[in-house]
Formats: C-alpha cells, structure tokens, sequence
C-alpha cells in the first residue's frame, strides 16, 4: 500500500508510492557517457585562462605556484557587492536593493574532473575553501545567510562543465531557511533537546537507512524522502554552523561526501544532482537547537503538477530500499572495474 510520511524536521509530507515502486537499480541513468577533455582553451575555469574569470578572492596553491582550488566572482553574479542593502517599504510592497556576494569555487584545475572520482585530499581543499568563505562572510553585518552548493549537470542547473560549486550570501534569510529553524526551535522548547541529534540516534539504532558512517558523520536517507535517493549527511557532533567544522572532520566530510557521490556516480551511472549545505544563519551560529547538514539530491525524477499544486513530492523508491542499495556499491570495485575498461 502507498504511505504518507512526514519529514521529521520540517513537518511536510512526502507520498512514498509503492505500488509505483521502482527498484533502485531501474533509477540509473542510461545515456552517453561523459567525456570531456582535460583542457579546454575555451573555459574559463582552466588553468591559463584565469585572465578570464574577476580578479580571485583567494587560492589553495599547489607545489610549484599552481593552484588547487581557486575562489572568483560570478562573472554573471546573481547579487551585487556594488549595491547597499536599501530596504524600500510601500503599503504591502517590500524589497532590498540586490546587495549580496556571488563566489564560484573552481575545485580543480582539471576540466574532466569528477568529485566523486577525486582524491579525498582534493575533496578536502574544495571544502577549506567553503570553510574560509562561509566563516569571511558570516563577519559582514550586512550579511544574513550564506548558502553553499554544487550543480553538476545540465537537469540540475549547470552551465559550464569545469567542475565549480558556488556561494551565494545574502542580506536576508528565505522563509525556507527560517521555517526549519523555527521548527527545530520549536521542537527544543518542548523537549529540551536538538531534533536533528534526536534522529541521528534513532536512525543509528534503526540501522534500515544508513548509508555510512564515519567517525565524524553519518550518511543517511530521509525517513521521508522527497526523492529517490535525496541522501543526507550529518555531522555526530551537533553543530548549528557549518564554519564550526573543525579540521580533522573537514577530512572525514571529505571522504564522506567523496564516497556518497562515488556510490551514486557508479550506482545510478553518474547522475546529475544538486548538493547543498544547509547551515545556521549567522545570527543563530551556536545555538543548542539546530544542526547543519548538506543535502545531496540527484535529479532522477521530475516536479509536475502534483508537486507544483500541493507542495507534496512522490517518492517510487522506498527510502530503506535507495540505502541499501548505495551500501552495496562497493565504490573501490567499481574503480578497479572501470579501470580495466
């Protein structure tokens, strides 16, 4: 039978559609492979062409004056540093002159690199660099949010095909945002403790849909998942800003995320998804009541009129059946396999 399920942590229900139920495996996608070259003159991401692209913000080098990891500006930034925060009020009109930060986060030099096939160490730069932006930024009093994430692929929103993940930081927080702390709020006032750390153990003790787990994180599929394999990963230790990761977990999220995106590249034939770390607005950073995550949600299924109409999403893969089926990619195997092609 169909069930309805509610997200735990913001209250909104998902439709898991068994008697549409898809095995995980019929979710992989079947189309020509990826193949892009190394270097591509054209790009502006590639190594040479950094005339190209703003004046950087900052670099992780490698050994010999190259680089590793660069920070630009969006040339087509969607907020402009330019602009001032201006709140303009008109009966039932507001709006703010569109001040805000557009970074793109260059992750290698490499225009045929994959995260998902990446060094961890690799991994672990690009995620440096989000550390030492996320922290920059949350400084700035005009700041209220900084949101991180990564397109990859073209039903997920990407444009250019040099692997790059973007920050946007804006002076006010979406009703979205504070929706979730609200309810975590919400749920600490009634019961003295942090909802996400609450699931966390339950889903431990549940064991039905972890992914992984690591000495610092947990990789998990929501009890009520919106999507076929929208996979989460927690950090144990409760933290409500991402800037508070310390640097042996930035190591661990790193072969974390790595291998979470290696399972879904070589168990769903590398689709494309969105990741995003959901973290504290700045003015709530240290706070007992809620606690940051990144969100991978690869772009199997599309929203239609259901979705659009009711806010509901309907899941055909159970979330207990998309975990097991990503604990048993065995991403090293697939590696050594892929090599002997």
């Amino acid at each position: 039978m169909p069930e309805l399920r509610q997200n735990f942590a913001t209250k909104e229900w998902v439709i898991i559609a068994t008697e549409r139920a898809k095995r995980p495996e019929e979710m992989a996608t079947h189309r020509a492979p990826r193949n892009p070259v190394s270097f591509n003159p054209k790009c502006p991401f590639c190594p040479g062409n950094e005339s190209i692209t703003p004046p950087e913000v900052m670099r992780i080098p490698a050994d010999g004056g190259a680089w590793n990891v660069r920070v630009v500006p969006n040339k087509f930034a969607a907020l402009s540093r330019d602009a001032q925060p201006k709140r303009v009020i008109h009966r039932q009109r507001r709006s703010i002159e569109g001040f805000g930060v557009h970074d793109v986060i260059i992750e290698t030099p490499d225009h045929a690199g994959v995260l998902a096939l990446m060094p961890d160490a690799e991994v672990a730069n690009t995620l440096r660099c989000y550390k030492s932006r996320y922290n920059d930024l949350c400084l700035d009093h005009r700041i209220a949010h900084v949101t991180l994430f990564k397109n990859h692929g073209a039903d997920a929103g990407t444009s250019l095909e040099h692997p790059h993940s973007q920050l946007i930081a804006s002076p006010v927080i979406s009703y979205q945002i504070r929706q979730r702390v609200h309810e975590a709020l919400r749920h600490y006032d009634e019961f003295g403790e942090c909802m996400f750390c609450q699931m966390i153990e339950e889903e431990l003790e549940e064991k039905q849909r972890i992914v992984m787990l690591t000495d610092h994180f947990v990789a998990l599929e929501l009890y009520a998942s919106p999507a076929p394999f929208s996979t989460h990963i927690y950090p144990r230790r409760h933290m409500a800003s991402f800037g508070d990761i310390s640097a042996a977990e930035i190591t661990d999220l790193a072969r974390t995320l790595r291998t979470v995106l290696a399972k879904l590249y070589h168990g769903l034939q590398d689709p494309d998804f969105n990741y995003t770390i959901r973290s504290a607005p700045s003015e709530w950073v240290g706070v007992k009541y809620f606690h940051w995550y990144l969100s991978v949600i690869p772009r199997l299924t599309r929203v239609a009129g259901f979705e659009l109409g009711s806010g509901m999403f309907i899941n055909t893969v159970t979330p207990e059946s998309a975990a097991d089926f990503l604990r048993n990619v065995k991403v090293e195997a697939a590696v050594a396999a892929a090599e002997k092609v």
